[in-house]
């Protein structure tokens, strides 16, 4: 079970190459072999989400059964499985982000890689933290969150 916690900040260079921290790097080498996925995110914050291949192997198909006569459901579909971008790792813990998603998360030099638990956003770091600057007061609160003690 992976375990992606903390926040990492990272360059990529003018081709779109990143290289992923070696503690995150050494958990995707054994976690699956530095195969992943890189793709858009559903929601208005346009990050990109970094699945490991077995986890995204597990979330496409619930995807794909989405009903797709349903227009949430079919922008959705387009976003997360239209933009998907099956990786591997390269010998120097490097990832080509495409030119479609870097434009898509407004991706320039200085990037942020946050951990999620099972998967990573990928930030522009101005957006990351614009995001961490912004009211968290418009949104409702969820039941689950009311009983959580920090």
């Amino acid at each position: 079970m992976s375990n992606f916690l903390g926040s990492h900040a990272i360059n990529m260079d003018a081709k779109g190459r990143l290289a992923i921290p070696t503690k995150v790097r050494e958990e995707l080498a054994q976690l699956c072999g530095g195969r992943i996925v890189l793709t858009a995110n559903a929601d208005e914050e346009r990050c990109l989400l970094l699945y490991p291949e077995p986890e995204w192997e597990t979330l496409r198909p619930k995807i794909e059964a989405l009903p797709n006569m349903n227009k949430a459901a079919r922008r959705l579909q387009r976003l997360i499985l239209g933009n998907a971008a099956p990786m591997e790792l390269d010998s120097a813990g490097r990832i080509l982000v495409p030119p479609t998603l870097r434009s898509y998360a407004h991706l320039e030099k200085k990037l942020m890689l946050i951990g999620q638990g099972k998967k990573l956003e990928l930030w522009s770091e101005e957006r990351w933290f614009a995001w961490l600057d912004e009211s968290s007061g418009d949104d409702d609160m969820p039941p689950e969150m009311e009983a959580l003690s920090l």
